[in-house]
């Protein structure tokens, strides 16, 4: 079964799957085929570290090529996983399913075209271009090891795009809200927002993200894009009010136990 029995836009998926790799860009790419294999040996993310089918017409030897991504993996210490977006071959994805693969998390791309957007009256956060600074702030407010900074500094680092790092601070608490903007041409990336456990349903992340909206529009972006599990409700109730709508959905598959 794919992900979604509606037909999706495939110039659009293909647009915004190349800016979500350059907002997000992982330390090794190399192909096979249209295969996009990312590892990034120091972080964990998912995204960083996946195979990404690009055509749907190239599954050929299916056996082969997953057996030399998983060798690949293993030299990096890492289980291969594969993500399935509309450009995935229907073929490849039976073939998973027949082989014991397991799909097991599932991530909406939301768009929201932003002339028309009527971002609510908040205060609003200057963005920094601090990223020793930023990256702290998002390991403390997510809970995360502090051993993983580099790895994200150089994460962020290799964003070329123009960024903006959005952050609040707590005099008392450091950090308790952060997101990131990737500004690619006409289209504007949403990514890291994060608030920590004890701060949310306090409004700042309507905060950050109007604050990060706003400079983008500002800046020339035309449409904004993010991507957000679709376990989580409360980001999805946020995105919608804010008038983002989804574009398509992928979701990661991993070989079963």
């Amino acid at each position: 079964m794919t992900i979604s029995s509606a037909p999706a836009d495939l110039p659009l998926v293909r647009r915004l799957e190349a800016v979500g790799f350059r907002a997000w860009p992982a330390a090794s790419v190399v192909y096979d085929g249209s295969w996009q294999v990312r590892l990034t040996g120091g972080h964990p993310s998912k995204r960083l570290n996946c195979i990404v089918p690009l055509d749907p017409s190239d599954y050929r030897d299916l056996d082969t090529r997953l057996a030399k991504a998983t060798k690949r993996f293993e030299d990096y210490g890492r289980r291969l996983v594969l993500r399935e977006t509309p450009l995935a071959p229907p073929p490849m994805i039976r073939h998973l399913e027949e082989s014991g693969w397991e799909a097991f998390e599932s991530v909406d791309v939301l768009t929201a075209g932003l002339a028309s957007l009527e971002l609510p009256d908040t205060l609003d956060y200057l963005p920094s271009h601090d990223i020793g600074r930023f990256a702290d702030a998002c390991l403390q407010v997510g809970e995360e090891d502090a051993a993983l900074k580099p790895a994200l500094a150089e994460v962020l680092s290799a964003i070329k795009p123009p960024s903006g790092y959005f952050m609040k601070q707590d005099p008392n608490n450091g950090a308790v809200a952060t997101v990131l903007c990737v500004q690619d041409n006409d289209l504007a990336g949403i990514l890291s927002l994060a608030v920590a456990e004890k701060h949310r349903r306090e409004g700042l992340g309507t905060e950050m993200m109007s604050s990060a909206l706003r400079w983008a529009r500002i800046s020339g972006a035309k449409t904004a894009w993010l991507q957000v599990e679709k376990s989580n409700e409360a980001a999805l109730s946020l995105y919608h009010r804010l008038g983002f709508r989804k574009a398509y959905s992928y979701r990661y598959w991993r070989q079963g136990d």
